[in-house]
């Protein structure tokens, strides 16, 4: 496969398990059409087309030729300066490795991380608060993230693939999408009652039973095992963590307990102050799920897959 090949598999993938369903998906891309047909020339410079046909910013192609046929990747969760020095090193030692593949955002994918995060919008709509509340909690919530990602060095590790000719992709919305449908699909089957047949469940997933072995499995941080779950809402995707306010708009809809990668404090006392449970699944297990749906396909296509990183690797297919 090219590199283009790839690209155009995942956002496809991406596009296919986003939870907000594909005609949103759609609707969101012919806007993006109408917005840059109506801009000036010297706008249109700086235009990233890229977003004319794929809606989530936090995935690109940072370096390297698109033409560029891929017979192994190295694929990790963050893949940064020592993990491209690795892929270097990989190849001196006679493992050619043809592209870097990192879970999160690196370059001009991290500064645009918090574009994808108006994706939690409609989510939230679609667990029952009105759309024009989703959108109020969520705009400042989207201003902080985006002045938070301002100072940070976002080329530090594309700028090392550069020099040293490594191809490097990032691939994080489009991952999630994955992860995200997969447990909510699990979770609306299945029907656990209390949160530890929610515990119970995830730990037949094999990468979650993978990082409880090693401490980092699935954990209740609001509420208790005998507490019924009511309502569950899968919230791993959407760039990073959402609003505090949302808490107390998703009790008001129903909203029982909460799966999520990981919570911060802040957060975690908005969801208990509103008596919503929360489990947080873990982070790089979580991850993980989300990046082997992607790569099951990616690998039947032909390219090796090498991992590393945090990535717990287990194929479905």
């Amino acid at each position: 496969m090219k590199i283009k090949e790839i690209y155009e598999y995942v956002v496809a993938r991406g596009m296919e398990k986003d939870p907000r369903g594909i005609d949103v998906v759609k609707a969101q891309l012919a806007r993006e059409k109408k917005r840059y047909e109506e801009m000036k020339e010297e706008d249109k410079k700086s235009y990233d087309t890229d977003r004319l046909t794929n809606p989530y910013s936090d995935t690109r192609v940072l370096y390297g030729d698109p033409e560029t046929e891929v017979k192994s990747v190295l694929v990790g969760i963050d893949m940064e300066v020592g993990e491209v020095l690795l892929a270097d090193r990989l190849g001196e030692k006679g493992k050619k490795i043809d592209l870097i593949m990192s879970h999160h955002p690196e370059g001009k994918a991290l500064a645009g991380l918090h574009d994808v995060m108006h994706l939690q919008e409609d989510i939230l709509a679609d667990f029952g608060v009105p759309i024009n509340v989703a959108e109020g909690i969520m705009v400042s919530r989207i201003s902080e993230v985006k002045r938070g990602l301002m100072p940070l060095n976002h080329n530090r590790a594309v700028d090392a693939a550069r020099v040293l000719g490594l191809p490097i992709m990032c691939t994080h919305t489009v991952a999630d999408n994955q992860v995200t449908t997969f447990l909510q699909e699990l979770m609306d089957k299945e029907k656990p009652v209390t949160l530890s047949d929610i515990i119970k469940l995830l730990k037949t997933i094999p990468e979650y039973a993978e990082a409880d072995k090693h401490g980092a499995g699935p954990t209740i941080v609001v509420g208790n095992k005998e507490r019924r779950a009511g309502k569950i809402l899968v919230d791993m995707t959407g760039g990073t963590g959402g609003s505090e306010d949302a808490y107390a708009k998703l009790s008001q809809a129903g909203v029982g307990t909460l799966l999520v990668m990981h919570i911060g404090e802040k957060h975690r006392k908005e969801a208990e102050k509103n008596h919503v449970n929360v489990i947080i699944a873990g982070h790089m297990a979580s991850d993980s799920i989300g990046m082997n749906l992607l790569l099951d396909g990616l690998e039947n296509k032909g390219p090796e897959i090498i991992t590393c990183s945090g990535l717990i690797r287990n194929k479905r297919s």
